[in-house]
């Protein structure tokens, strides 16, 4: 009967990735593109109706829809049949959560929304008394949690030894049963510490949290539990699936795809947003600058800039951008002339990327199916659900597995 069971789960997270990937790859004109990349309409000469619609769309609303994925989907559909389904294969269940009751002052110099995160995804563990492996642990506020409220004996590794030190010391200071371990999780070394021990990691980037994986399948403790995070962060050039069933899968990822998923914000200020539009407006304005320049038009990158530029004039936003790219820019440079163009850039970008957005959760969920299939591969039983709502963390996926 048990095996029966086993046989029946692993079968039903095969169909829901199957069905999430023909979904998606029918789609693929809809999200796998760059909006920034292009000057005019993705979809001009293919859906006429559609783009005249975005281009229309007032501002508020825009707004409205880039904040509810799922009225967006609706409001799209007309022209996207696939993205309600999508959206609608996307949902997880919360998972149940018991109550944590760490003692007072245990959150001291963590910030309120990360703590509510840590408490979240704590309650949402397996119960159980073994030694606990902290994967890529900071300064173990999440160990520390784990160590005070369950007395389980925490194990940290992290790589940076100032954090390593600072977790020591906070550890003592509550009197957390901790040690912590100055090591690269790359190391080959590193999985001799997963080794008989229940492996946890919030939050941890790309190869970081797949590393975890692929040591605790072979020997690590009974539980493993962890929230995917930065998809794109890869030791190599490479997209490659875990799983025998997403090896032979339609969809194709590039290493550039794996940051659609992250590109949602819940918890940026209203000044913060400003700072993001005039960023997306700048860029643009300079991108169409640049075209000109080189006689070229494709897009050409411009490396990630510090926010007090965005404070000043366009023009020297401009010649640092020039500078990083080995550009001559003229000594006068027509401000209005180049942001009339960004705005009007501004204005298609963010309307491409309201129907790029909608495929977000749905390919982040791709991606994570892809790691529980793995990790049933290897034989163990897997949950995924929800460990808080979004508004806490977007990143609020949570990937269970036991041994049988």
């Amino acid at each position: 009967m048990g095996s029966e069971r086993r046989d029946s789960e692993r079968s039903n997270l095969r169909q829901w990735f199957c069905q999430l990937d023909q979904l998606l790859a029918g789609a693929a004109r809809w999200w796998q593109f760059r909006p920034f990349h292009h000057r005019q309409w993705r979809w001009l000469d293919t859906h006429p109706e559609l783009c005249q619609a975005l281009d229309s769309l007032e501002d508020d609303v825009l707004r409205q829809l880039e904040a509810d994925m799922v009225e967006a989907a609706d409001w799209l559909s007309p022209w996207l049949a696939e993205a309600p389904p999508l959206l609608a294969l996307s949902r997880l269940p919360r998972l149940e959560a018991r109550v944590l009751a760490p003692p007072e002052r245990l959150d001291h110099g963590v910030p309120g929304r990360k703590w509510q995160q840590i408490l979240a995804f704590a309650g949402c563990l397996p119960e159980s008394q073994d030694p606990v492996l902290e994967w890529c642990a900071g300064k173990g506020h999440l160990g520390r949690v784990l160590a005070t409220c369950d007395g389980r004996p925490v194990t940290s590794l992290e790589w940076q030894a100032r954090l390593c030190d600072e977790g020591t010391q906070l550890a003592q200071r509550s009197g957390a049963s901790m040690r912590f371990v100055h090591c690269d999780a790359f190391a080959p070394e590193a999985a001799q510490w997963v080794t008989g021990a229940d492996a946890v990691a919030l939050h941890a980037c790309g190869d970081l949290h797949t590393t975890l994986m692929r040591h605790w399948a072979h020997g690590g403790g009974r539980h493993l539990s962890l929230s995917p995070c930065c998809y794109h962060l890869l030791r190599g050039e490479a997209f490659l699936p875990l799983s025998e069933t997403a090896r032979v899968a339609q969809v194709r990822l590039s290493r550039d795809d794996l940051h659609l998923p992250l590109q949602e914000t819940v918890t940026a200020g209203a000044g913060v947003r400003r700072l993001r539009q005039r960023e997306l407006h700048w860029r643009m304005a300079f991108d169409e600058l640049q075209r000109e320049l080189r006689g070229d038009d494709e897009y050409l990158a411009v490396p990630n800039i510090r926010k007090g530029l965005l404070t000043g004039r366009f023009a020297d936003f401009a010649r640092w951008a020039a500078e990083r790219r080995q550009l001559s820019l003229p000594a006068d440079i027509d401000e209005e002339h180049w942001l009339a163009l960004g705005l009007q850039r501004r204005h298609r970008v963010r309307r491409m990327e309201l129907v790029a957005h909608v495929f977000r959760r749905p390919l982040e969920l791709w991606l994570v199916l892809d790691r529980a299939l793995y990790l049933e591969e290897q034989g163990a039983r897997v949950e995924i659900g929800e460990f808080c709502d979004r508004e806490i963390t977007p990143r609020n996926i949570l990937v269970r597995a036991t041994r049988p």
